[in-house]
């Protein structure tokens, strides 16, 4: 959806859009800048949380070119677009806790990068808040992936939680396969909650309790932006923050 964003608003705009997936391979992610600057690019939309920040800002200044930064939450350089993920894993937990359940796991990256860490950090400030226990012990490490998160189930299971909260809904999906296959039921065994709505959110059984990210605008929203940005590159520094919204569904239940 961030894409369709991207490309809708180019087109409205009369630019053309070329996209480049890195799958967070820093070293593609790197070549991939260098060629853009070589080819002369209007400007960049920069969706990465491993790329430095300010290595950005001085590659791009020097060579003139405009950019946007997304999934960089705390950069005080460059325009940017961006969700607060802080209040995101504050909204989850206290919707789990407010639920009923206390004895939760996270189902997290092991590389875990600043938007990622700003969801847990969120989270765990409900915890505090409550005087409820946050651990590392709580935390199971494992790819953003549905494979990543059917990976985990076994896990998950020897730590008999009643729910998990997962940091991607890809991740949720494949915590779904893992519980059916060996013969448990979301939400009745354990409750999952997932994070960015998805498309399949919606389409899986039961359907999938989670926090939607405005993917789709803030494709849109950043291909804006940075165009004003091309067209006068005098502007103040922009920065917009977009909401985030608990979207309930069917995934979780309530645990007296």
């Amino acid at each position: 959806m961030f894409i369709k964003g991207i490309q809708l608003a180019s087109q409205d705009n009369k630019f053309i859009p070329i996209i480049f997936d890195a799958n967070q391979n820093q070293a593609l992610q790197n070549m991939y800048l260098e060629e853009l600057i070589k080819r002369a690019a209007n400007g960049l939309i920069i969706a990465s949380a491993t790329l430095d920040a300010n290595d950005i800002d001085r590659i791009l200044t020097r060579n003139g070119i405009p950019y946007l930064l997304f999934d960089q939450n705390d950069a005080q350089i460059g325009d940017r677009v961006w969700v607060d993920d802080y209040k995101g894993g504050q909204i989850a937990a206290n919707y789990l806790l407010a639920a009923g359940h206390r004895k939760l796991t996270l189902l997290v990256p092991d590389d875990i990068t600043q938007n990622i860490r700003q969801r847990i950090k969120g989270f765990e400030s409900v915890m505090t808040k409550y005087r409820l226990a946050f651990s590392e012990e709580m935390m199971i490490k494992t790819p953003m992936t549905k494979l990543g998160g059917y990976q985990a189930v076994d896990q998950l299971i020897a730590k008999q939680s009643t729910a998990v909260f997962c940091i991607n809904d890809e991740m949720a999906i494949g915590v779904y396969r893992g519980l059916q296959e060996r013969g448990l039921r979301v939400p009745d065994d354990i409750s999952v909650m997932g994070y960015d709505d998805i498309d399949l959110a919606n389409f899986v059984a039961p359907k999938l309790t989670t926090i939607h990210q405005p993917a789709f605008e803030m494709g849109q929203v950043a291909t804006e932006l940075l165009i004003e940005r091309i067209q006068n590159p005098r502007l103040p520094h922009q920065d917009k923050q977009l909401p985030l919204e608990l979207v309930v569904r069917d995934s979780v239940k309530s645990n007296p």
